[in-house]
């Protein structure tokens, strides 16, 4: 590779991994093959890195596991939100029925609140743990999704 080419991407990395790791990489670019591939794959890696720093150094970094994630209350009230949602719709049907009323009742009402309600405690779970744990996070909100849509689907199926 072009000396001048690696020392470019070398520089689109952080400067704190810059200074850790750039010798290194600069001469592993030099010692390597000269491809597009290979620069559009440490061009992307770059932009990973300033999104997603790494954490070298440090031995004692904690570990997060889908376990560990869904004991964080923002992780599970908006679960518990959905299935209490989803608890009363199904026992609006079971006392009720399936017949559509003129007026939205109590149940509607709660329902419209749990369900809008746990929206800021979904964006404040993501915004707080996908940088920290990606992988275990977008499990948790994976999970998050199922129960909503466990709740939205008797609301749908029924037409109610």
């Amino acid at each position: 590779m072009n000396p001048k080419l690696a020392r470019l991407l070398t520089r689109l990395y952080p400067h704190a991994w810059r200074q850790r790791y750039g010798m290194e990489f600069e001469a592993l670019l030099l010692d390597g093959r000269s491809s597009l591939l290979t620069s559009a794959d440490v061009v992307w890696l770059a932009v990973c890195e300033r999104i997603f720093p790494t954490q070298g150094g440090k031995m004692n970094q904690p570990v997060y596991s889908f376990g560990k994630m869904i004991k964080n209350p923002s992780a599970f009230i908006p679960v518990a939100m959905s299935l209490t949602a989803l608890a009363l719709v199904l026992g609006h049907i079971a006392i009720y029925g399936v017949a559509r009323e003129a007026d939205e009742g109590a149940t509607a009402h709660l329902w419209q609140l749990l369900m809008a309600g746990q929206m800021p405690v979904l964006a404040f779970f993501a915004i707080k743990w996908l940088p920290k744990a990606p992988r275990p996070t977008l499990g948790v909100l994976a999970l998050q999704a199922g129960a909503v849509l466990a709740s939205m689907a008797p609301v749908f199926f029924f037409n109610l």
